[in-house]
C-alpha cells in the first residue's frame, strides 16, 4: 500500500525522537540526564487535578460542544482581555487538544494546495510538517544569533509572493528562548495589511518571561481580523500530558475550525476542561521564579565554558552552537546530539530538527541537580570532541 504523499513527506516530531532515546537508555538501567522535551518538571497543581476529580464525580463524562465548554471559552477571553488586551467573545475562542492542534486546526482552515505560510528558523520542530499535512509549502526565514534571532522584516518580506497566506511567529521562542520586541511586532502588523496576509501567533510561553514583557501582536489596531492568537495550560501550568489549547480568531475563523474539530475529535476531554477552567485560578509565579533560577545558572555555566548562545528570556530552553565541534568527530548537529546521549548519557536536541544545523537546544526544565550533573557531563564531553 502505498501512504499519502503529505503523509511521506513529513518525519516524526525530533523532539520525542530524542526523549524517547533517552528514556529507552535510562530503561535500559543508564543514568541519563534529559534536556531533551519541552516540558516543566513541576507536577501539575494540586487544585487543577482536583477539578478534574470533581467533574468525573460529579458525572461530567459527556460530550462538550464541539468548541469547549461555554465557561472555559468565556473564561479564556476574560484572560485575553486582562493580560494581553485582545478582545474576543466566547464564540471566537475553539478549545483544542493542545497548542499543537490549535495550529493544526487553523492551518487546516486557511490553507489550498500550493499556499505557502513563512516560518521563521530557528523553529519547532511541527510548523513544517503540519504546512505540509495541511497541503501547504513552508518557507522558511532564517534569523540569526547575531540578532538575539529576531528576524529582520526585510527579509521577512523579500520572502512573500502571490502564494504567500501567512506567517507563523512564536514568542517567547521555542528553540531559542528569544522574545520579539514590541517594535519588530509592530512592523510585523503593518506588513500584514500592507501585503495581505495573516498571523499566526503562537504564544504558549507567554506566561514564562524574565527580563522582557511578553506582547501580543493579535493588540494592534485592526489585527484581529488577520491574526490566530494561539496559547496552551500546557506549559504555564505543568499541563502537559492534559491537552488542552486553544485559539483565538475571528468569528467567521473560528467557525471554520470549529466545523474541523467537530468531524476529527468530537471535543477536548470533558474533564480536562473543567481542570484548565480551574487553572485560572493557579498562582504560578513560584514555578517561573525558580525556571529564571535555572537559567541563570545555566547561562553562568554555558559562558565560563565560552559558548556562544542567544541569552534566552523565556520560555525554559537555550540554543547553543555547537559549529566549532563538527567537522571532526561529528559531522553536524545530529551525530553531536547522539553522541552526546551514547557517551555522556546526556539528551539534547539537536538544531536540525529546528532548521538551523550547527545548534543543539538544551531545556533546563529539569531540577537544579539534574542541570549541574547534566551540565559537568556536557563540558566533558565539549573538551573531547572539539576539532
Amino acid at each position: 500500500m502505498e501512504f499519502s504523499r503529505l503523509v511521506s513527506s513529513v518525519t516524526p516530531s525530533a523532539t520525542l525522537e530524542f526523549n524517547k532515546k533517552a528514556l529507552e537508555l535510562a530503561k535500559a538501567g543508564e543514568n541519563v540526564v534529559k534536556f531533551t522535551a519541552g516540558e516543566p518538571d513541576f507536577p501539575t497543581p494540586r487544585p487543577i487535578i482536583d477539578a478534574a476529580i470533581l467533574a468525573l464525580n460529579e458525572g461530567k463524562t459527556k460530550y462538550t460542544n464541539a468548541t469547549g465548554i461555554d465557561e472555559l471559552r468565556k473564561r479564556i477571553a476574560l484572560k485575553l482581555k486582562a493580560d494581553n488586551g485582545l478582545d474576543y467573545s466566547a464564540d471566537e475562542i475553539v478549545v483544542a487538544n493542545g497548542g499543537k492542534q490549535a495550529i493544526y486546526n487553523v492551518l487546516k482552515a486557511i490553507l489550498n494546495p500550493g499556499d505557502e505560510i513563512v516560518i521563521i528558523s530557528p523553529a519547532w520542530v511541527s510548523y513544517e510538517a503540519q504546512i505540509r499535512l495541511c497541503g501547504g509549502e513552508p518557507v522558511i526565514v532564517e534569523s540569526k544569533i547575531e540578532n538575539g534571532f529576531v528576524p529582520e522584516i526585510a527579509e521577512i518580506e523579500k520572502a512573500l509572493t502571490s502564494k504567500t497566506k501567512g506567517i507563523i511567529i512564536n514568542s517567547p521562542n521555542n528553540p531559542t528562548g528569544a522574545i520579539y520586541p514590541e517594535s519588530f511586532l509592530r512592523e510585523l502588523a503593518a506588513l500584514s495589511f500592507e501585503r495581505d496576509f495573516m498571523v499566526i501567533s503562537d504564544e504558549v510561553y507567554e506566561k514564562l518571561v524574565f527580563d522582557a514583557p511578553h506582547f501580543s501582536i493579535g493588540s494592534v489596531p485592526g489585527m484581529k481580523e488577520r491574526t490566530a492568537v494561539i496559547n496552551a495550560f500546557s506549559k504555564t501550568y505543568a499541563m502537559t500530558g492534559w491537552r488542552v489549547g486553544y485559539s483565538a480568531t475571528s468569528l467567521k475563523l473560528s467557525k471554520a475550525i470549529g466545523k474541523i474539530q467537530s468531524h476529527l475529535v468530537s471535543n477536548v476531554n470533558t474533564m480536562a476542561q473543567y481542570a484548565a477552567l480551574k487553572a485560572f485560578e493557579v498562582d504560578t509565579s513560584e514555578m517561573v521564579r525558580i525556571f529564571k533560577e535555572r537559567r541563570d545558572f545555566v547561562v553562568s555555566r554555558l559562558n565560563a565554558m565560552n559558548m556562544v548562545f542567544n541569552d534566552p528570556s523565556g520560555a525554559f530552553y537555550v540554543f547553543i552552537d555547537v559549529r566549532p565541534y563538527l567537522g571532526g568527530r561529528f559531522k553536524d548537529s545530529q551525530e553531536f546530539a547522539i553522541g552526546l546521549l551514547e557517551e555522556k548519557k546526556v539528551g539534547m536536541v539537536p538544531g536540525s530538527a529546528f532548521i538551523c544545523e550547527g545548534f543543539i537546544r538544551m531545556s533546563y526544565s529539569s531540577s537544579m541537580e539534574d542541570l549541574k550533573e547534566g551540565l559537568d557531563r556536557f563540558e566533558s564531553f565539549l573538551s573531547e570532541g572539539k576539532r
